[in-house]
């Protein structure tokens, strides 16, 4: 692999060149218009315009992304996340140009993307499901005696959701034939797909993630992460070990996790997320996200193991250049993902031209940012500005680095989230492990403090 073309734009295309670029690959990165003087693209080697602000005309046309790799000579392509990196049409169609893909084949993609056919891998390899029901849910299904029988509170999940879409919650059988109905027409609108499946509903569970890797032979874990601390069902922080997880627990997450990456053969990195049961002290999978994750600095900071870099290896070679026993964990961390966005008027977007900008430094801290003073944060994106991520000898005084982080973060032009990440950090029930996936959305008075 001598160039690598970057799919992406934003924290994480500036993320994938800096290793590429120590590793000696060259790299184009693609960008929309306005993007084109931005961070990450002044940061690669070269820069290819796609097209126009809006993402379907630039980031996810397929034929536009493709021609710029060839174009310019690339032999392989880094999607990144979101996007097209679960785009399993896009991955043959770059494996078709010659190209080489960064990423698992898009057999796995589909396997894995597919969220009822994911429970159905995911119970073959001997991961724990939660109950629901057997695949998609066929129009003619009895899905009232379906539903009784898993018990409610429960959730109707669109089968090709993901990133916390596609899910409608149902707590009493009065609602459940019209929920149903609605979350197949939402699914076929938004995803292509009208099918959905029913889930058993845990209420405070904590959701809890292995990150794997696999080169279709070999196939191993780096631990687990925390990522319970949401707002409607998009991450806001996120820790690693995951707190207060039983040895038991911990050791069948981790597992059963690298027996489903050899169930289907992974290639790359992936992350198979559950839900645990605090009560119950359980876990069960929810699905397996089949690109490098949002929250990938952590378990590098506790790991001391470059993702990105194993990700090309694999790509490149067809091999990891480390095995289960290289694997070892070292303090906690925590992420913070620092959204443009105004906290006192229902997290809308605020989009502007960065003022000003300063950032923490010191022992632990690192900072994955696609901005500085002088960008223009877009309303056409993802409002995320920077992911900040502290490491330290163990969870409390990782807690504390990261409020004092915080404290030292100044970002001017733009409303931002860090009054929200420090009134977060600050409540008890972080610090006795004791929040939930709801937590933001139930605790009385929340954010008052901010």
């Amino acid at each position: 692999m001598k160039k690598l073309l970057i799919a992406n734009r934003g924290e994480i295309a500036v993320r994938i060149a800096r290793t590429a670029r120590e590793m000696g690959i060259e790299t184009v990165v693609v960008a929309s218009e306005p993007d084109a003087g931005s961070l990450a693209a002044r940061f690669a080697d070269h820069v290819v315009v796609v097209g126009p602000a809006p993402a379907t005309a630039s980031y996810l046309n397929h034929e536009a992304v493709i021609a710029a790799a060839l174009d310019s000579g690339c032999d392989a392509v880094h999607p990144g996340y979101g996007f097209l990196s679960e785009n399993s049409a896009f991955a043959r169609k770059v494996a078709d140009a010659g190209l080489i893909w960064v990423g698992p084949d898009a057999g796995a993609i589909e396997m894995m993307g597919n969220k009822s056919l994911a429970r159905e891998s995911a119970r073959k390899a001997g991961v724990p499901v939660l109950r629901g029901s057997d695949g998609p849910l066929a129009p003619e299904a009895d899905a009232i005696a379906m539903a009784r029988g898993i018990g409610y509170p429960l959730v109707v999940k669109a089968s090709a959701g993901g990133g916390g879409r596609g899910i409608r919650f149902v707590h009493s059988e009065d609602e459940l034939l019209e929920t149903i109905e609605l979350a197949r027409g939402e699914a076929a609108s938004v995803f292509g797909d009208p099918t959905v499946y029913l889930e058993r509903f845990v209420e405070h569970a904590r959701h809890v993630e292995v990150q794997i890797l696999g080169d279709g032979t070999n196939f191993i874990h780096l631990g687990d992460r925390d990522c319970s601390m949401q707002r409607r069902s998009q991450k806001v922080i996120e820790e690693a070990p995951a707190p207060d997880l039983p040895d038991a627990v911990r050791a069948r997450i981790w597992n059963s996790s690298v027996e489903l990456a050899r169930e289907c053969g992974y290639r790359g990195a992936g992350t198979v997320e559950f839900l645990y049961d605090p009560v119950n002290h359980d876990a069960a999978f929810i699905e397996m996200n089949t690109r490098i994750q949002v929250e990938h600095p952590i378990t590098e900071q506790i790991t001391g193991i470059d993702l990105v870099r194993e990700q090309l290896l694999i790509a490149a070679t067809g091999a990891m250049s480390i095995t289960q026993d290289d694997v070892r964990f070292s303090g906690h961390a925590i992420e913070c993902r620092i959204n443009a966005e105004d906290p006192d008027n229902n997290f809308f977007p605020s989009p502007g031209i960065i003022k000003s900008m300063q950032w923490p430094e010191g022992p632990g801290i690192r900072v994955d940012t696609g901005v500085e003073a002088g960008s223009t944060v877009s309303p056409f994106y993802d409002s995320m500005l920077a992911k900040l991520i502290v490491h330290a000898p163990n969870r409390d005084a990782a807690i504390d680095a990261m409020l004092a982080a915080l404290d030292e973060t100044l970002i001017d032009g733009v409303k931002t989230t860090i009054p929200v990440h420090k009134t977060l950090l600050a409540r008890p029930e972080f610090g006795a492990v004791s929040h939930h996936s709801k937590f933001i959305e139930t605790a009385a008075n929340l954010l008052e403090a901010k």
